[in-house]
């Protein structure tokens, strides 16, 4: 067998375990985008009408905190939106303090009678059904949700190494505990990155089934690797670098989840904040409408008129294995969207490549588009998350 057989029968292999994975797994247990960052870029207010990729919910229930006049929340994995509806269905029916329990916590004791009692007639038929099965992750031995589902298992994966390295998992609490930007270079320079970066992290972070239960198709590492001389474990190294030495931790609740395994009070998403739970409860919460449905497929049956999109880093899989569905989806983009609709979306690439290719009705997408680089570039530098190369904010040109 030749070399490039061989390459190219890993890659199908890849990527037969990628749609396996994501076809029957809840991926993301939590939203790995700041949106703190999207409400900078997209200046959010009560005329708009937002399509966002669902992921785990969390951003739309963040976004619905700035009362838009409706939130479409859209997602092909029907698990996703399971996500976002029980979420949806807790603010409804629970107080806060069991709230904050289930999905602040990860952990509630008492959730199967709250679930079976007041959640779970709320749910659409495949959400019910799922979290039938499934709602016992609340109450686990593992001790947390969110040590469950793929991106859970990379959680559990790298908390088991910390728990075989207690000199360096004590380092890394310390770091999390430090009281300024000054004091985490320190315990960073002289105590976490000489213990942390071995051959053994990098081999796992290069590995494609753990990018694969991250939500990391093979074409995004592609990307990565083409701009990274040291390949995904470098680009990650530089990436976790960034967070730790030139950004707080006090408020990154990103990372000290996946740390943790459960929020604190003081470091969470918004919306479990408790002022922010009783305006999601007084109304807010009932702008989102989930939709289990590609973009495009929830376009083409909607007369919604979009001035804003989160659309997250999707294209970069459909620019490499659907090229004629990633073109279907821009027209459709550009036809629901309002005048001047801005669109905010993240990719493995500084300048993805499919911009200058995609053609829609013989017009290049850089026609049809006004990117703000400048902006972007600014609020990269803010993103709490780091870990995508290309932030891009743009409007439909006039």
């Amino acid at each position: 067998m030749s070399l490039r057989y061989l390459a190219k029968l890993s890659e199908r292999i890849d990527e037969r375990l990628f749609q396996a994975l994501y076809s029957r797994s809840l991926v993301y247990n939590t939203c790995w985008e700041d949106p703190a960052v999207d409400r900078q870029a997209l200046a959010i207010d009560s005329r708009d009408t937002l399509l966002v990729i669902t992921s785990a919910g969390c951003n739309a229930l963040d976004y619905a905190l700035l009362a838009p006049r409706r939130i479409h929340a859209v997602d092909a994995n029907p698990r996703q939106t399971a996500l976002l509806e029980l979420k949806l269905a807790g603010v409804r029916s629970l107080g806060f303090e069991d709230f904050f329990r289930i999905f602040g916590g990860g952990y509630h004791s008492g959730f199967q009678p709250l679930y079976l009692h007041g959640l779970r007639e709320q749910l659409s038929p495949f959400a019910r059904e799922y979290w039938d099965r499934n709602h016992v992750w609340f109450t686990s031995r593992r001790g947390s949700f969110y040590f469950h589902g793929l991106s859970g298992l990379v959680a559990c994966a790298f908390r088991a190494y910390f728990a075989a390295r207690p000199r360096l998992s004590a380092c890394v609490r310390a770091l999390f505990g430090a009281g300024s930007l000054e004091e985490q270079r320190a315990i960073y320079a002289e105590r976490v990155g000489p213990l942390m970066w071995g051959a053994g992290m990098s081999w796992a972070l290069s590995r494609q089934l753990t990018l694969s239960l991250l939500g990391v198709p093979r074409p995004q590492r592609r990307e990565v690797e083409a701009q990274h001389a040291d390949g995904v474990a470098g680009y990650v190294r530089d990436c976790v670098e960034y967070v730790l030495c030139h950004l707080p931790l006090a408020t990154n609740y990103f990372w000290r989840l996946y740390l943790e395994g459960r929020y604190t009070r003081s470091c969470c998403p918004e919306y479990l904040r408790p002022e922010n739970f009783a305006a999601l409860k007084a109304g807010l919460a009932e702008r989102i409408v989930p939709h289990t449905a590609t973009v495009t497929g929830f376009l083409r049956g909607s007369d919604e008129r979009i001035s804003k999109f989160i659309l997250l880093d999707h294209m970069d899989w459909m620019a490499s294995h659907d090229r004629q569905a990633l073109t279907g989806e821009w027209r459709e983009i550009l036809r629901h969207a309002t005048p001047g609709a801005r669109l905010i979306f993240r990719s493995a690439h500084r300048r993805p490549r499919y911009l200058q290719t995609i053609d829609i009705d013989g017009a290049r997408l850089p026609q049809l588009l006004v990117f703000h680089e400048r902006l972007a570039h600014e609020l990269t530098a803010q993103d709490r998350v780091h870990t995508y190369a290309g932030f891009h904010i743009c409007d439909v040109a006039a």
